[in-house]
């Protein structure tokens, strides 16, 4: 099987998380695909394939070498976001891509004006979906890229390498993928998460992460006679969203910039629920924005009575930076890795997070890089053949370049 037709299997599989869900996984046709993932690297050869309760998958490619030889590992998440469909996918490729509008499905267009990334992979094959689900290279094609390369590897066995791990798990787009993850028995000196954007990307600076789930409490009276009476929890969501930077929103930072995001809200008269994620690469800047999300809703309480506003701000993860800068040796491997195999390395904060921040905490250092698709998250998100190749490539070097780490 090849890379390609790994990653369009898949796809196949509906793997979407649920923040509402308190179940591990959260969804459980998670586990539908931990099974199949579980069986695929048993057929590949792996050893100490196992799948836990929770749908982690862990597996080991043996050492080919006798020298003493750090054990590395690789990582990816396969659910998919909330936050577009993941079921039915329908995947085209477009071949040699020509630089013009791609017509996903009927009325639905990918153009470049739009999605001006798109320029970048001119004379590329681009998978693509049909406008209506995202495609799920977030990150099934980190998972593709990873056991293709323990496929290489065995196959190849004039390329030496040490003991390598790789490991599978849900729910990382809601936060929670490393919650379960066991590091110890993973018993790696560091790792990689292969969870990243367009090629070359290197992140190993992200946002510190919190969430914040805000409650309003109204009182419904027919409203011809709600004089003094009403607190209409509608009203009250408005003016509290309206007491947060309007210019710090997703939509209007970049870089460094931190913002508020309001991710949903479900909205009555009685009664009116905001759910919002507070992002800041600054671990000061990140206690501060959470400090002031809780003093909006004191005002509010100040104003409308006690209790009509409770604000429950919960940390998710934190800036992997601080674990990772004590040993940059896992760093410059990676670097190596992308020159001696023709990528151009792009090194940035990533805009959000990964598994990769919280295991850095838990003691396992683990930075990203790149899987090659674009647009995650998105009925436009695509992935080009060619990066998913250069992903695999930047793998198998990265383990043998380990190998030599101790010469």
């Amino acid at each position: 099987m090849d890379l390609i037709e790994r990653f369009l299997n898949y796809i196949r599989f509906d793997t979407q998380s649920s923040e509402e869900s308190e179940t591990v996984p959260s969804t459980s046709k998670q586990l539908l695909f931990a099974e199949y993932l579980k069986k695929e690297l048993e057929r590949e050869g792996l050893d100490d394939v196992e799948m836990d309760e929770k749908g982690y998958v862990y597996a080991t490619l043996k050492a080919n070498t006798k020298e003493p030889v750090p054990t590395i590992g690789f990582i990816s998440h396969y659910d998919t976001s909330p936050d577009c469909s993941g079921a039915n996918i329908k995947p085209q490729i477009v071949s040699h891509y020509n630089g013009s509008d791609i017509l996903l499905s009927e009325g639905i267009i990918s153009s470049p004006k739009k999605f001006p990334e798109l320029l970048q992979h001119i004379g590329e094959d681009l998978i693509v979906t049909d406008g209506t689900t995202l495609l799920g290279a977030d990150d099934k094609a980190g998972i593709a890229e990873i056991v293709q390369a323990m496929v290489y590897l065995q196959e190849h066995k004039e390329t030496k390498h040490g003991k390598i791990r790789v490991a599978f798990n849900p729910d990382e787009e809601i936060g929670k993928g490393a919650h379960h993850f066991d590091v110890e028995k993973f018993d790696c000196e560091w790792a990689y998460t292969v969870d990243g954007g367009d090629v070359g990307e290197l992140e190993f600076e992200n946002f510190n992460a919190a969430s914040a789930k805000i409650t309003i409490k109204g009182v419904s009276v027919h409203p011809g006679y709600a004089k003094d009476k009403m607190i209409n929890a509608n009203a009250l969501a408005v003016e509290l969203a309206g007491m947060l930077p309007k210019d710090e929103t997703p939509e209007m930072t970049e870089g460094y910039q931190g913002f508020y995001h309001l991710t949903s809200i479900l909205s009555g008269i009685e009664q009116a629920k905001l759910s919002y994620i507070i992002r800041d690469h600054d671990r000061e800047r990140f206690e501060d924005r959470k400090r002031f999300m809780l003093r909006c809703a004191e005002q509010m309480n100040e104003k409308y009575g006690k209790d009509t506003v409770v604000c429950v701000v919960s940390d998710q993860y934190y800036n992997m930076k601080e674990k990772i800068d004590p040993q940059m040796h896992v760093i410059d491997l990676v670097l190596r890795a992308m020159q001696e195999t023709g990528v151009s390395p792009k090194v940035k904060p990533i805009r959000g997070g990964t598994d990769g921040a919280q295991l850095s905490f838990k003691g396992l250092p683990c930075p990203n890089i790149f899987a090659g698709g674009i647009n995650f998250h998105s009925p436009h998100e695509f992935v080009p053949v060619q990066s998913m190749e250069k992903a695999m490539r930047v793998i198998v070097k990265i383990c043998e370049l380990t190998a030599e780490y101790n010469h």
